[in-house]
């Protein structure tokens, strides 16, 4: 591995600023990393070399000029391939996208990295249409896991956390409807944060239901995480759905003192649906923290009904006019599910929202002792591909849909959550969600960071590279 993919994004940054590297160096040995590991990973649909070598080029001119640079000035990073990209087809993991046009411009998050000084390298996998959480797309083929090539890397952003784990580049941006960020970030071992609803712009991003969609980034420290954070947000006009609220600036506040925060613990449903495995990972933290309140908040299954009942109807109704058309190309899995859920009685959705707004309130309630909640991020690591189903408390459960078990009944509540990799010995990386109240992203970024500075939570590197089988 390149000294240069090792640096974090800060180092990266900070290396470029003091002329001991140079943008276009990070960037060539970037492209070389992508070149060496992604055959395996399959992380990338799209490289944007020469783009890539132009926005560095830029950096470097700047900074002979001795212009200053701005925060993440060098630092590769690449995107969910649902990101607009100007002059790339935004995909968004299907073939029959592959007929639109390309994109006129950027989406509004890689036109903020761009405004950072970020350098991007390309578009990453995904599920199709981000209807998933395992990313084995079936038109692009599957990520695979950096931490073992035979397993899942999780969706619907896998591409974005495989990327991140595999140390191809130290940022990557994702979406989150119902785990998208979590549950990639709990597999790979690595950082990731889903925002507050409406916090970040989702102009130029493909949707896959619009009351629940979140975009956000990954990283393999919190720090890289929070700069990453900092740097999407902002008011931006041209978008009707992102709330009017102030940039809360996330950085420095991530010292290594203790948090001052009342940290409470999920249970009931949450111990319920998770493994040994993950629940010994949530009591390691909680205890790092002196974890207080164990909390069981009300009606979780029910919640995570809901989110299928309002994903449903939302999800498919995009999809309609290539549904009748176009059937025949896309997933078969993917196709057969949005038919269903097309079918979604209105009264089931009126009353899914109902119920949203009702949880909304009860777990408010419920979490007034507690600045934040932990929560297994997913009930078992990553699966081996072809895994049909896996064991919770002597059920078996079906292993696709079941990734969301712990992250569903969070999505359509839009709090902000931090998820973090808890390495255990001689075990594959997974995570645990910090959980904070509304546009309080700070508060679970604190806890995060406090976690990462007591080498409780880390983001391990990859083995060394072995072949699937």
């Amino acid at each position: 591995m390149s000294a240069l993919t090792e640096l974090s994004a800060l180092q990266a940054a900070a290396a470029v600023a003091d002329g001991s590297t140079t943008a276009v160096a990070l960037a060539e040995a970037a492209l070389a990393a992508i070149k060496a590991r992604d055959p395996q990973i399959n992380a990338f649909t799209c490289v944007t070399a020469e783009r890539a070598l132009a926005e560095a080029a830029e950096i470097d001119t700047k900074r002979r000029a001795g212009a200053h640079l701005p925060p993440l000035a060098g630092v590769p990073y690449a995107v969910k391939n649902l990101f607009d990209i100007a002059g790339v087809v935004t995909l968004a993991g299907s073939t029959i996208n592959r007929d639109l046009p390309v994109a006129a411009r950027d989406a509004a998050m890689v036109e903020r990295m761009r405004a950072a000084g970020a350098v991007l390298l390309g578009a990453l996998n995904m599920d199709e249409y981000a209807f998933g959480f395992t990313t084995e797309n079936t038109h692009y083929g599957v990520t695979r896991n950096p931490h073992d090539p035979n397993r899942i890397a999780g969706g619907s952003s896998g591409g974005s956390a495989a990327a991140v784990a595999a140390r191809m580049v130290p940022l990557t941006l994702g979406t989150d409807t119902n785990g998208s960020i979590r549950v990639p970030s709990s597999l790979c071992g690595v950082f990731g944060i889903k925002p507050t609803y409406g916090r970040l712009s989702r102009r130029g991003a493909y949707l896959f239901a619009a009351s629940l969609d979140h975009v956000g980034p990954f990283a393999r420290d919190v720090r890289d995480l929070a700069a990453a954070y900092d740097a999407l947000q902002g008011h931006d006009p041209l978008d009707a759905h992102q709330a009017g609220r102030a940039t809360e600036v996330a950085t420095p506040g991530l010292g290594s003192g203790r948090t001052g925060l009342r940290v409470g613990v999920a249970g009931g449903y949450f111990d319920d649906n998770a493994t040994p495995h993950a629940r010994e990972a949530v009591a390691l933290v909680a205890n790092a923290l002196e974890a207080g309140a164990r909390i069981d908040l009300p009606e979780v299954a029910r919640a995570r009904a809901s989110a299928f009942v309002i994903t449903a109807a939302e999800g498919s109704q995009l999809h309609l006019a290539d549904l009748a058309s176009r059937a025949n190309e896309f997933d078969p899995m993917i196709r057969d599910r949005f038919l269903a859920n097309a079918l979604t009685p209105a009264a089931w959705l009126l009353q899914a929202q109902r119920f949203r707004r009702w949880f909304l309130k009860s777990t408010l309630a419920a979490l007034d002792g507690v600045d934040v909640l932990l929560a297994a991020a997913t009930p078992i690591a990553a699966t081996s591909f072809g895994e049909e189903t896996f064991e919770i408390g002597g059920v078996k459960v079906p292993a696709r849909p079941s990734m969301g078990l712990l992250t569903q009944p969070l999505s359509f509540l839009g709090l902000p959550i931090v998820t973090v990799p808890v390495c255990l010995p001689g075990r594959l990386p997974i995570g645990v969600q910090i959980i904070a109240k509304p546009w309080r992203e700070a508060d679970a970024l604190r806890v995060a960071a406090w976690l990462e500075d007591n080498r409780v939570v880390a983001a391990p590197p990859p083995p060394v590279p072995h072949a699937p089988h």
